[in-house]
């Protein structure tokens, strides 16, 4: 197990120095001169050039991807070109909305999903089996952004009883949090749901007809026991490849999300980069985020030897 994890560990070197390499060139290939949003529209050529000079953008690209990877195993992010703060500390600022929400989202979808899975699988062929599939077609199908609003419109609108927009930070208090996170939350967990009870339904279905089950159902095991205890846990390492997976995604991809909501979190911080241009925010938060999803993914992979003890490293 320890060899495999530091083998895992080690080759995730040379997938960040692609990444890193890729987003770093792809982005100075793209039309467009930051100097010239910094200084205006109004810039004239003698300061447009004095803005590159300072920022380094005159030098060859070869010396500017060395530099910045220098900077990098430093600990050094470099400083937003617009802002002039920080990169870490923009990250710092707003990553934890970002972190909580994915959290709060996969709590709800991992409590409503798998029951809904485990319960089509076991009533195969049902209404309540064309249900849960319904609602998960359903589910892949309507944009995240047309549920935001219409739970903006129910819950704040027409009850009133959620505020629209906004975040409060857990430290404020765990109602505050809550009221201004269950929409959002319920908006990306809409997916998510749908993609776990289908992922549950198939690998319960396939559990259910193994020899096993009909031999614990021939001796009496009861429903319960026999669905959650025996079948669940073996039909688990395909449904935590997909919860894993998700929670990677949704770190990453809530950037729709997080404007409807007016959530401060790395989503629109990525969205604002892009637009400004903002070259060091921008890699920063590519880079990030794909270590973020290696080292998710082997998380799961270690996982697998919990619920499976004939999966060895």
């Amino acid at each position: 197990m320890l060899a495999y994890t530091l083998k895992r560990i080690l080759s995730v070197i040379p997938v960040l120095v692609l990444v890193s390499l890729f987003v770093f060139f792809l982005l100075r290939l793209t039309p467009g001169d930051p100097a010239a949003i910094i200084a205006g529209d109004a810039a004239t050529p003698e300061q447009l050039e004095r803005i590159r000079e300072a920022m380094g953008l005159n030098e060859p690209v070869v010396t500017q991807y060395f530099r910045w990877i220098g900077n990098l195993l430093r600990g050094d992010f470099g400083t937003s070109l617009i802002s002039n703060v920080p990169v870490l500390e923009l990250v710092a600022q707003r990553v934890w909305p970002s972190i909580a929400l994915a959290l709060l989202t996969i709590f709800i979808a991992i409590c409503a999903a798998i029951p809904m899975g485990v319960l089509a699988a076991w009533k195969h062929k049902s209404w309540v089996d064309y249900l849960v599939m319904s609602f998960s077609v359903l589910g892949f199908s309507v944009p995240v952004f047309l549920v935001g609003y219409v739970l903006l419109l129910i819950f704040s609108v027409w009850l009133g009883w959620l505020p629209p927009q906004g975040y409060r930070p857990l430290s404020a208090g765990i109602w505050p949090f809550l009221e201004r996170a269950i929409l959002p939350a319920l908006t990306l967990a809409s997916i998510y749901i749908a993609l776990i009870a289908r992922m549950t339904r198939a690998a319960m279905l396939d559990v259910l007809n193994e020899d096993y089950i009909r031999t614990a159902r021939a001796k009496g095991v009861g429903d319960r026991r026999l669905l959650f205890v025996h079948a669940l846990k073996n039909a688990a390492v395909p449904i935590a490849t997909i919860v894993g997976t998700g929670f990677a995604l949704l770190i990453s991809g809530v950037v729709v999300t997080e404007t409807i909501f007016n959530i401060p979190g790395i989503g629109r911080l990525t969205v604002d980069a892009v637009l400004a241009r903002d070259y060091p925010v921008i890699q920063a938060m590519i880079l990030l985020t794909a270590t973020l999803y290696v080292f998710v993914n082997l998380l799961i992979d270690l996982s697998y030897s919990l619920f499976d003890p004939r999966i060895r490293y």
